[in-house]
């Protein structure tokens, strides 16, 4: 069950990054310019998960956006989510972007409701 959950959506259109934690919900909006530089986009989630006090273990959830979108910034949130999978343990979901008709906690609920997330991340859609 997904409750307390990270989700990164970089398609190269409203690049956005939400965080549960304890039953409150955040919001970042991310620059374009920040996911041209890996360094610094792995920087900015890690800052914002660490300012709300996120505990990322075998019970968190990371929920990438699959696309379609920006090739490099799919490839980019993918990785940061396997990257944070591999050290902390945490759950890997991915879905569609088309799934997820605006980006709020309500469509997000939704979208983990109706079971759209995928545990197999290996098909990602870019657009060109």
């Amino acid at each position: 069950m997904v409750n307390d959950f990270l989700i990164i959506s970089f398609t190269g259109k409203n690049d956005l990054i939400a965080l549960r934690v304890n039953k409150k919900f955040f919001i970042k909006k991310l620059q374009a310019t920040n996911i041209r530089n890996n360094n610094l986009l792995v920087n900015k989630i890690f800052d914002f998960v660490n300012e709300k006090k996120a505990i990322i273990n075998e019970t968190f959830s990371i929920i990438v956006n699959l696309g379609p979108g920006s090739f490099t910034g799919l490839r980019i949130s993918l990785s940061v989510a396997k990257g944070m999978k591999i050290a902390k343990g945490a759950q890997l979901y991915g879905y569609k972007d088309t799934s997820l008709s605006d980006f709020n906690l309500e469509n997000i609920n939704i979208l983990i409701k109706k079971n759209l997330l995928e545990k197999n991340l290996i098909k990602p859609v870019y657009s060109s």
